[in-house]
């Protein structure tokens, strides 16, 4: 029987875990440039290979701002494409924050984001308790690689010098946390601040 090490180290997916977004925003912020309708624009809006090339930095704002324009019939080059892109950040989940800065008596946390620099520069400055909570924040296009990828966990593990095995990691999408448990962490699926609160409190030292 295979022993599960203890925790030495915590990470957390930033969106859906610890920031709250909303991509429903920005469809609203994009329709009175373009010739779709709201409908429309969410229903062509895809997650496609250019987003996860921009999330890897393969390609700048620039250019994944022109991929919109083309895919959601956008005026190019309107300033509310850049805006519409930074609108879904609308706060931060502050139970999930304090429950993450109470843990870090005991760990030090990490987070994980499959980001772009256009995002990053948005949720850095809307939120700068983000980078006073986190030992350091990991960013996809810093890194060349993503989330659900092996290599993206791997790199993390050496980073931060602790073995995969004993990172417990959080996030809300399947997909993601079956990624870093193929590559050996320990994880959590996080559908509220509850699952993150209990998962902790079984951790947590007495």
């Amino acid at each position: 029987m295979t022993m599960t090490p203890p925790v030495q180290a915590l990470l957390f997916d930033l969106g859906g875990v610890v920031l709250d977004i909303d991509f429903k925003r920005a469809f609203s912020h994009w329709q009175p440039v373009s010739r779709l309708s709201l409908a429309e624009i969410q229903a062509a809006f895809q997650f496609d290979a250019a987003y996860q090339q921009h999330e890897r930095g393969d390609i700048d704002a620039a250019q994944y701002f022109a991929h919109l324009c083309s895919m959601l019939q956008l005026q190019p080059g309107h300033a509310r494409v850049a805006e519409g892109w930074n609108a879904i950040f609308t706060g931060v989940i502050g139970e999930t924050l304090a429950t993450v800065q109470s843990a870090r008596r005991y760990w030090p946390c990490y987070a994980f984001t499959n980001s772009n620099s256009a995002h990053q520069a948005a949720w850095s400055s809307m939120f700068p308790e983000l980078a006073q909570t986190f030992d350091r924040i990991f960013v996809s296009s810093d890194m060349g690689c993503r989330k659900p990828e092996q290599q993206a966990f791997e790199h993390i593990a050496r980073e931060i010098g602790v073995a995969a095995g004993a990172i417990l990691f959080f996030d809300d999408l399947a997909e993601n946390v079956d990624g870093a448990a193929r590559a050996g962490l320990q994880t959590v699926h996080v559908r509220g601040p509850d699952d993150v609160r209990r998962a902790l409190a079984r951790i947590t030292p007495a």
